[in-house]
């Protein structure tokens, strides 16, 4: 099956990249190739960008469709492990590295990858199908406490402990291995407030970044992107939900004004712990934008230039 995928605030990714002609980048979110597409067509023959992805499906569908370009290299894996990554193909900082966060419009519309309730399918949520353990595998052995801590922690779900302990009494007669009979627990378990959101819609999130370790593989990828990049090399994150932009805005800012015990001493910015330059304020689509692309209504941009 065939499945779009909408790039979000691409001009303004560009733009933010501040894209060399004879260039390296780092694409660590590949998807389905809108960003990297972009960024090539800025590069020149000697530039050169990494793709990266954990969906073998993304990697595949990338290698046939850029199989004519020998600018872009292709690495299956997260883009926490970007350093090694880069420094095995190039040997040299980068000069740019962008992160869409997130799931993937092919891989919430295609139902065989269980990321969403809106058609039936396994119930999986692993970005990488072949690693490590799927939702429903978890969910059928988790400890209760273990469940709610997941569901209020990366859903900010009120109902986790409710739900949760709706989960374990289920299990014990019908495991789960759909994602309907996840979201139908749900959607009976709790009252439904929010008419314009399924009840199952934050425990989904929950479960799929717990799964897929989201959060820690930021919080990774964010400290080897800095590694990474050249001096004046930019990074470009677009995130989706609180959790995941409260990482990268603390990220960036720690960088960006230093030690924070240490900022009324008299020390010098590298003393300071200084190594990166905010650039503008956070970007959210445009009215226009969301007119065209619905999943965009979440997303922020934020952009940091390494200087030390």
């Amino acid at each position: 099956m065939s499945h779009t995928h909408v790039s979000v605030l691409l001009a303004e990714t560009i733009e933010g990249l501040a894209i060399k002609p004879n260039g390296i980048y780092i694409d660590g979110t590949f998807g389905r190739g809108g960003h990297t597409e972009a960024i090539l067509k800025h590069l020149n023959a000697d530039g050169k960008i990494l793709a990266i992805d954990k969906d073998p499906h993304a990697i595949a569908a990338g290698k046939k469709k850029f199989a004519e370009d020998p600018r872009i290299l292709f690495y299956q894996g997260s883009f926490a492990e970007m350093a090694t990554a880069a420094q095995t193909l190039f040997n040299k900082p980068v000069d740019g590295v962008l992160l869409d966060l997130g799931v993937s419009s092919p891989q919430l519309d295609d139902a065989t990858r269980g990321f969403s309730f809106k058609a039936d399918g396994p119930l999986d949520m692993r970005m990488n199908f072949n690693a490590g353990m799927s939702a429903a595998e978890w969910l059928n052995q988790a400890k209760q406490e273990d469940i709610a801590k997941v569901l209020w922690e990366y859903g900010e779900e009120k109902f986790s402990r409710r739900i949760a302990q709706a989960i374990v009494e289920a299990r014990v007669n019908e495991p789960f291995t759909r994602t309907q009979q996840l979201a139908n627990l749900i959607a009976k378990t709790i009252p439904k407030f929010d008419q314009h959101k399924h009840p199952a819609t934050r425990s989904f999130q929950a479960i799929r970044i717990y799964i897929n370790q989201e959060l820690q593989d930021l919080e990774t990828g964010l400290k080897a992107a800095i590694e990474t990049l050249a001096m004046g090399g930019r990074l470009v994150v677009i995130s989706f939900h609180s959790l995941e932009d409260r990482i990268v805005k603390q990220f960036m800012n720690t960088l960006a004004k230093g030690n924070e015990v240490l900022r009324k001493l008299p020390l010098s910015e590298e003393q300071l712990g200084i190594r990166l330059r905010l650039i503008g304020k956070a970007i959210k689509p445009s009215e226009k934008e969301l007119a065209h692309n619905v999943r965009a209504r979440s997303a922020i941009l934020r952009i940091g230039e390494k200087i030390r």
